[in-house]
């Protein structure tokens, strides 16, 4: 009996060398059909242009991306290192700018120092470097870096600028305290230096916010002093040499007993910016006595 037939009430079974040889057949004839034509490859490269191009375009993007990010990342290290560089390189320049500015700063001030010397060459001085001051706006007093162990004396003449300063009214080894003339203390025997006429000129720290110093005691009867004449320190007076430029007359008034005169001056040094200061080596005593 044939294995392929069919009992009743059996269950259709097909020998497992039969299905081998079938299967054997299909895949030849899939394979033929395959070679030969384009019936199944078709569909398959159809189906699989669907799937796999977006896909690999997608994988493509995302590499585009990464590798221009990844691009992207190396140049910002490079900008970051490039422009801390250049921070470090601006840095210097700032410092060295400031450095220079000061330098020329200094050296104006050393250039009017050496001129005044010159203008007065005939009095001994030392240069000082202005270490401390007062509280206040401007240099009404202060303190220098030089002192009994250089030579300095109560009451020695000290200059900067253009003209008078003040006097040293303290000393110690290694430094002195000045007392500008702008100062509410000071009093200052002077004198016109074009007609000689006597004055007092008097330190006022208030009226100095408007940039002048007051005189007054002016005997001029002969009306000859005029507004710019310039003040210089007097002959007769007991602490400061003579001849040392205060400053120019900006006003003149007439005092209510119409015998003297009275005014404002404006100073030959700026008391608000003062770095060095000359100080003259010699007492008046000492150049009345020599």
């Amino acid at each position: 009996m044939s294995p392929i037939v069919k009992k009743k009430g059996e269950k259709f079974t097909l020998p497992g060398k039969y299905l081998l040889f079938i299967l054997t057949l299909l895949c030849t004839g899939l394979i033929v059909i395959t070679f030969n034509t384009n019936f199944l490859s078709a569909p398959i490269s159809a189906v699989g242009g669907s799937l796999i191009v977006p896909l690999q375009d997608g994988i493509s993007k995302a590499g585009s991306w990464l590798s221009t990010r990844s691009e992207e990342l190396v140049q910002i290290r490079s900008l970051l290192e490039e422009n801390e560089k250049l921070r470090q390189e601006i840095d210097a320049l700032t410092m060295e700018n400031i450095r220079l500015q000061q330098d020329r700063y200094e050296l104006t001030n050393l250039r009017e120092l050496y001129d005044l010397d010159a203008q007065y060459d005939e009095y001994d001085k030392i240069g000082a470097r202005i270490i401390a001051r007062d509280s206040g706006n401007w240099f009404h007093s202060f303190v220098v870096n030089k002192g009994a162990d250089d030579g300095l004396a109560i009451d020695m003449n000290v200059m900067a600028g253009s003209g008078l300063v003040g006097r040293i009214v303290d000393v110690g080894p290694n430094w002195a305290k000045v007392m500008s003339i702008i100062d509410d203390n000071a009093k200052t025997s002077s004198m016109v230096l074009s007609t000689a006429d006597q004055m007092i000129v008097s330190g006022d720290l208030e009226l100095y916010a408007e940039g002048v110093i007051r005189f007054e005691k002016l005997i001029d009867s002969a009306d000859r002093v005029v507004e710019g004449d310039k003040i210089v320190t007097s002959n007769i007076s007991d602490k400061y040499l003579p001849g040392i430029l205060i400053g120019y007359i900006s006003s003149i008034n007439v005092d209510s007993n119409n015998l003297t005169k009275s005014g404002m001056i404006m100073p030959a040094v700026d008391f608000e910016h003062l770095e060095e200061v000359l100080i003259v080596t010699q007492l008046k005593q000492q150049v009345g006595d020599s």
